[in-house]
């Protein structure tokens, strides 16, 4: 990936309840892997706000918005701003730790590359994309895939993930 001038703007906020014991992506990482999707869509221009979450707090949200009780491992709201506002407001990804972890053991991936394609596949569905239909679906995981190996991670969809670990 080239070097490009950005204007992004990547605010992160962690709840108190997570565990000390969880690994959490440092701001840096955040921001690589959110530019990363942006710059493949050519939205390097706008601000973002990452919140990390405990399972209650997920379960929560996915239940009020999303009319599902149970946590979730990414939730996306975009924003909705004029046009004219600069730099663009993309919205809010709320992450679930715990899931995250959960999902990366049970899927013998790293803890840091699922992270990654948790902030991507968000920042994807900001950005409008999403996986409601079989043709959608291969849209977005084929973006992902070519974002994901761009800064160095195996596909996250190949189920023989942990031997490509080098």
């Amino acid at each position: 990936m080239s070097k490009m001038t950005t204007d992004m703007s990547v605010e992160t906020q962690c709840s108190d309840a997570i565990s000390s014991k969880i690994f959490i992506p440092s701001k840096q990482q955040f921001e690589q892997w959110a530019l990363a999707a942006l710059v493949q869509q050519s939205q390097e221009d706008a601000e973002l706000f990452i919140r990390v979450v405990d399972s209650e707090e997920s379960r929560a949200l996915n239940a009020e918005y999303r009319d599902k009780d149970k946590p979730t491992n990414v939730l996306s709201f975009a924003m909705e701003a004029p046009e004219f506002i600069e730099p663009r407001v993309l919205g809010d990804l709320i992450i679930c730790a715990d899931i995250v972890e959960q999902e990366a053991q049970q899927q013998a991936k790293p803890c840091e590359a699922h992270w990654a394609h948790m902030v991507v596949h968000g920042v994807l569905h900001l950005l409008g994309f999403d996986h409601q239909t079989d043709e959608g679906a291969v849209a977005m995981e084929s973006l992902e895939i070519e974002i994901l190996q761009g800064l160095g991670y195996a596909n996250p969809y190949d189920d023989s993930f942990a031997s490509q670990l080098a």
